[in-house]
C-alpha cells in the first residue's frame, strides 16, 4: 500500500467516525511563545484542551507536519544513525473535545490497524498505564478491560509514568495513555524472543505506531494533579512508521516515504545506498558503506524538515527559529561534503522530487517550490563557502599546534563561531596523524547549553482564576479606552525579564502581538492606582498583559487605557504596509508575495519574493504609488467577519503560513484587500506620507524593504535638511552645492593617486637603504623594522626586498594614524626547507600589538589596537631563526 493511500484511509476512516478532516497546521508555529515549531499533533489545538476556546467540531482528525529537534529520542545530532527517528515527521491524529473517550477510542484504533489495514493482530502489542501511588492515579482498568475484547492478556504490558503517562509540558493538560507496538522481525526472531519483553526497550523493529492520550487532568505549577473539567482524547499515530509496517520493510527509510530522495541522491552523487535488509559483512568496506548510509539518511531526513520550514514561513537566519532551520541545512551539507564527496550545491535538487511526493496533501510545498529551491541552494553555497574558510582556519590551528593533540577549545571554536563541524575536524586531524581533546571540546560544549538554558529558564506560576468561564472579549478595534475586570492573574519570572506578572481582562481594548504587528503598550487605572502595561500577547487564545506589579486589590474595576501615540503610529505602518504590497505586485509582478513582516510605531519591515535587487527606479515607483493611494484619502472597508471563500472570492489576499479560521477579517483600501487581524487608520490619509528607507536581501529570492511614515517621515526629511545644511556649511556654502562635491571629489582622486606615486617611489628607494641593513642570522638574511609607509606600501616593499634573494627573513612594521601593522615576508625556499611559516609568526608578534592576523606561509600580516607594542615585537622577531 503506497503511502498517499495510507494517509487518505486514515482520515477517510475517521471522516466516517463524524469526524471533521481538517488541513495540518504550518510547522511553524507564529503565534504561540511556548513553541517555536509545531512538535505535536496536538500543538495546534491547546487552546481547546485548556478551555479556552471552542473548536468548530467535537470531533476532528488530520495529519499534521511536526518537528523535533531536541528531547527524548531526538537530538538533531543523533538522526540519520538509526532507521526509525526524524527531525520532522507526520503525526496522524484524532481528537475528541469532550466528546467520546477510551470505550470509542480504543476499538477505533484496533479497527483501523487491523480491519482496514489488516496488519497481523499477531504482531501487535498494547500498553496501558500501570498506576502511580505517589500522585493518587490509579491502574487504568477501563483501557486494560477494553483491551482484553481485542488481544490475549499476554499482549498487554503495563507502562509506568515515563511510558504511559502524556504530558503537554511541566504544566498544563495530561493524562494516561495507550500505546500499540508492532513487531517486524521476523518469524525465526519473534520465536527466539517474544516481542514482549522489546516493547519501549528501542529495538528498531519494535516499534511503537500509535498513541491514544486520555486527557484527564490538569498539571498544576506545584506538581500536583487536578481533574479536568471535561475529559478528551489526542491520539498520534506515527505515519512513517505505520508506512514501514504496511510496506513489509524494517526502516523508515526504505519506505516510499524517502525511496523517491534517496534514489535521487544516489544519481546525483554516483554512490548507492543499502536498504536495511541487506546485510553486511565486517569488512573495512562495510564499514565506509555505513557512512554513506547514515549520510544519505542525514540528507534526505533533514531536506524535508528544511524545505517544509521555508514553505511555511521560517527562513534560516542567526537567531530563534531560522538558526534551527540553518543548523539542520548544515548538519546535512556537512554530511554530503564529507561522506559524499559533494562539495557543489546538490540537496536543492530534492525539493522537486519533494514537491512532486507531497504536493496532494500538502499544497504549500508545490506553491512555494521557487523559493524553497533558491534559499536551500543559496545557504548551500554560502556553507561550503565557510566550509573553506575552516578548513584555512583549522591549518592555522594545525600549525600552532605542539604536538599531536589539538586543543579542544580550539576545536570548539571553530564549531561554535565558523560552523566547522566536528566530525570533519577530527577526519582531518586524522589524516594528518592528529586528534583533539574531546573531553575539553564536550566540556565547552555543555557550558554553552548550561549558558544558554540558563538564559532561557522560565517559571510559571498556575493561573489565579478570579471569573470562571470563557468571558473574555477583545473591542479594541473600536476603543482605546474601556472599563475591564480582571479575570485572571499568574506571575512568570525568567532570567530575561526578571519577574512579570500576567493579567486577563474581561474585555480588553489592548491589542496582542500578532501577524507582524508589535502588542500595545498602556495603563490599568483604577480610583487608588495606576499599573503600567509594557507588552501584550496571545497565549493559547488568552490575551496576556504584562506588568511588572499587580494591582493591591485584584477584584476592582480598571479602566484600560491604550497608549494611543504608539497605536496610532503602529496603525499608520501597518496600513501602509498593505499599500505598498500592492504596489510592489503591481510594479514588480504578481509573483511577489509576502513572507514576513513587522509593524512598530517606529518604522515598518516588509519581506517579499522577488528574483532580484530592486532598483531605484522601482522603489521610486513604490514609494510613488503608495503616497497617491494615501493622497486619494482611501477609507478603510473592515469586513469584521466574513466567511474566508467568501473574502478569497473578493479578492482578498491571504498570506502564507497564516492559520486562518472559517470566518475571517478583511481589510480594504481601495483596491488593496488582505486578511488582517491587525489595527488599521481610518483613512489613508491618515498616514500622512510615506517613504522607503532600505531595500536588501534576506535570503535567495527574498529582498526586505523598511519604510517610515507620518511623523517619522517628517523626522527623516528634517534630519536630512540638517545634514545639507552641514554639508553647505563645510563647503563654505557654495551656490551649486553637487557641482561643489563633485569637484572635491575629484580634487580627492587626483591628490591620492599622487600620493600612491610617491609611496612606491618612496618604497623602491628604501630598498637599496634596507637591503644593506640586512643581516645574517643562522645562514638567513634577517630584517625587523619599522617604516614609515602605509601597509600597502609595506607589502611592496616586502616584495621588493624578497626579490634580492631566496633566504629573506623580514618583518617591517608600519603605524599609519596610529594603528599598528606587521608584515611578514619570508622567502619560499626557507619556507619549504626550514618550516618557517609568516602566518604563524604575525599571529605570535601580533599579541604584542594586542591583535592578530595570518595569512600565507611566505607572507601574512597582523593589525592591532597598540602601537607602543611594536618595538616588542620586532625585538621578537629574531627568535623564531635561533
Amino acid at each position: 500500500m503506497k503511502s498517499q493511500d495510507i494517509r487518505k484511509a486514515y482520515l477517510q476512516f475517521f471522516e466516517s467516525k463524524g469526524h471533521l478532516i481538517v488541513p495540518s497546521a504550518p510547522i511553524v508555529l507564529k503565534d504561540d511563545p511556548t513553541l517555536m515549531f509545531n512538535n505535536s499533533g496536538m500543538a495546534q489545538f491547546k487552546e481547546y484542551f485548556l478551555g479556552n476556546a471552542t473548536p468548530k467540531s467535537n470531533r476532528i482528525a488530520d495529519t499534521q507536519k511536526c518537528l523535533r529537534v531536541s528531547g527524548k529520542h531526538n537530538d538533531l545530532e543523533d538522526v540519520g544513525f538509526d532507521t526509525y527517528h526524524h527531525t520532522m515527521f507526520e503525526m496522524l491524529g484524532n481528537w475528541s473535545f469532550g466528546d467520546y473517550f477510551k470505550k470509542e477510542a480504543i476499538p477505533w484504533a484496533w479497527e483501523f490497524l487491523t480491519e482496514v489495514l489488516q496488519l497481523d493482530k499477531d504482531r501487535l502489542y498494547v500498553s496501558v498505564f500501570e498506576g502511580n501511588e505517589a500522585e493518587n492515579v490509579p491502574f487504568d482498568q477501563e483501557a486494560f478491560d477494553i483491551w482484553k475484547q481485542f488481544v490475549s492478556e499476554d499482549r498487554i504490558i503495563l507502562g509506568n509514568k515515563k511510558d504511559n503517562f502524556w504530558e503537554m509540558g511541566d504544566q498544563g493538560p495530561c493524562g494516561p495513555c495507550s500505546e500499540i507496538h508492532i513487531d517486524l522481525r521476523t518469524d525465526e526472531e519473534r520465536a527466539a524472543v517474544s516481542g514482549f519483553s522489546l516493547v519501549n526497550a528501542d529495538h528498531p523493529q519494535v516499534v511503537e505506531i500509535w498513541n491514544n492520550v486520555f486527557m484527564e487532568f490538569n498539571r498544576k505549577a506545584d506538581g500536583s494533579l487536578e481533574k479536568l473539567p471535561a475529559q478528551h482524547v489526542d491520539t498520534g499515530m506515527g505515519f512513517e512508521r505505520l508506512c514501514m509496517a504496511m510496506q513489509g520493510v524494517t526502516s523508515n527509510y526504505d519506505t516510499d516515504v524517502f525511496t523517491p530522495l534517496i534514489e535521487k541522491v544516489e544519481q546525483i552523487t554516483g554512490l548507492k545506498y543499502t536498504p536495511n535488509n541487506v546485510i553486511l559483512n565486517d569488512s573495512e568496506e562495510t564499514v565506509e558503506q555505513n557512512k554513506i548510509n547514515i549520510a544519505i539518511r542525514v540528507i534526505v531526513d533533514h531536506v524535508r524538515a528544511v524545505a517544509f520550514a521555508i514553505a511555511d514561513g521560517q527562513l534560516p537566519s542567526n537567531n530563534g527559529a531560522g538558526y534551527v532551520i540553518r543548523r539542520i541545512l548544515r548538519r546535512a551539507i556537512r554530511y554530503g561534503f564529507t561522506f559524499l564527496s559533494t562539495k557543489e550545491p546538490f540537496i536543492f535538487e530534492l525539493v522537486a522530487v519533494l514537491a512532486d511526493q507531497m504536493g496532494e496533501f500538502f499544497p504549500e510545498i508545490k506553491k512555494q517550490q521557487t523559493l524553497v529551491t533558491n534559499v536551500i541552494r543559496e545557504e548551500e553555497a554560502s556553507f561550503l563557502r565557510t566550509l573553506d574558510q575552516g578548513l584555512q582556519l583549522l591549518e592555522n590551528v594545525v600549525a600552532e599546534t605542539k604536538g599531536t593533540e589539538v586543543s579542544g577549545v580550539k576545536a570548539f571554536e571553530l564549531y561554535d563561531t565558523f560552523g566547522f563541524p566536528k566530525d570533519l575536524t577530527a577526519l582531518i586531524l586524522k589524516e594528518k596523524g592528529m586528534s583533539f581533546n574531546e573531553a575539553e571540546f564536550d566540556a565547552s560544549m555543555q557550558e554553552q547549553k548550561n549558558r544558554s538554558r540558563a538564559a532561557s529558564e522560565v517559571s510559571t506560576d498556575d493561573w489565579k482564576v478570579l471569573v470562571e468561564g470563557n468571558v473574555e472579549t477583545f473591542v479594541g478595534y473600536d476603543q482605546v479606552e474601556n472599563e475591564v475586570k480582571i479575570t485572571r492573574v499568574r506571575k512568570v519570572d525568567s532570567k530575561k525579564d526578571g519577574v512579570m506578572y500576567q493579567i486577563v481582562l474581561d474585555a480588553t481594548p489592548f491589542y496582542p502581538e500578532g501577524g507582524g504587528q508589535v502588542g500595545d503598550k498602556g495603563i490599568l487605572v483604577s480610583a487608588n492606582e495606576t499599573i503600567e502595561i509594557i507588552d501584550t500577547k496571545k497565549e493559547n487564545n488568552l490575551i496576556l498583559h504584562f506588568a511588572k506589579q499587580l494591582p493591591e486589590n485584584l477584584e476592582a474595576t480598571f479602566v484600560a487605557k491604550v497608549n494611543t501615540d504608539l497605536r496610532t503610529a503602529t496603525a499608520k505602518n501597518h496600513s501602509a504596509t498593505h499599500l505598498m504590497h500592492q504596489a510592489l505586485r503591481t510594479i514588480l509582478g504578481t509573483h511577489v508575495e509576502q513572507k514576513g513582516s513587522l509593524v512598530n510605531p517606529n518604522y515598518l519591515r516588509f519581506d517579499f519574493s522577488h528574483f532580484s535587487k530592486v532598483t531605484q527606479e522601482e522603489l521610486q515607483q513604490v514609494e510613488d504609488f503608495v503616497n497617491a493611494r494615501i493622497q486619494e484619502q482611501l477609507p478603510l472597508i473592515e469586513r469584521r467577519s466574513i466567511p474566508i471563500q467568501q473574502a478569497l472570492d473578493e479578492g482578498a489576499m491571504a498570506l502564507f503560513g497564516e492559520k486562518y479560521g472559517d470566518n475571517v477579517r478583511a481589510i480594504k483600501f481601495g483596491n488593496s484587500m488582505e486578511l488582517c487581524g491587525g489595527i488599521h487608520v481610518n483613512n489613508s490619509a491618515d498616514i500622512w506620507s510615506f517613504k522607503i528607507v532600505s531595500e536588501g536581501a534576506v535570503a535567495a529570492g527574498i529582498r526586505r524593504v523598511e519604510a517610515i511614515t507620518g511623523e517619522g517621515v517628517r523626522q527623516f526629511f528634517a534630519s536630512q535638511e540638517e545634514l545639507l545644511s552641514e554639508i553647505k556649511t563645510a563647503l563654505k556654502n557654495p551656490q551649486d552645492t553637487i557641482k561643489a562635491v563633485v569637484a572635491l571629489q575629484d580634487e580627492n582622486a587626483k591628490l591620492k593617486k599622487q600620493v600612491e606615486a610617491l609611496l612606491k617611489e618612496k618604497a623602491k628607494n628604501m630598498k637599496a637603504e634596507l637591503a644593506n641593513e640586512l643581516q645574517e642570522v643562522n645562514g638567513v638574511q634577517f630584517l625587523a623594522k619599522q617604516v614609515d609607509l602605509n601597509p600597502e606600501g609595506a607589502k611592496d616593499l616586502a616584495y621588493e626586498l624578497g626579490n634580492l634573494g631566496n633566504n629573506l627573513f623580514l618583518v617591517l612594521a608600519t603605524a599609519e594614524d596610529d594603528k599598528p601593522m606587521l608584515t611578514c615576508y619570508i622567502s619560499k625556499e626557507l619556507v619549504a626547507d626550514k618550516g618557517l611559516n609568516a602566518g604563524q609568526v604575525v599571529r605570535e608578534l601580533g599579541k604584542c600589538i594586542q591583535g592578530g592576523g595570518g595569512g600565507q606561509p611566505f607572507f601574512a600580516t597582523a593589525g592591532g589596537k597598540n602601537a607602543a607594542g611594536i618595538p616588542e615585537a620586532l625585538t621578537k622577531a629574531i627568535e623564531f631563526l635561533n
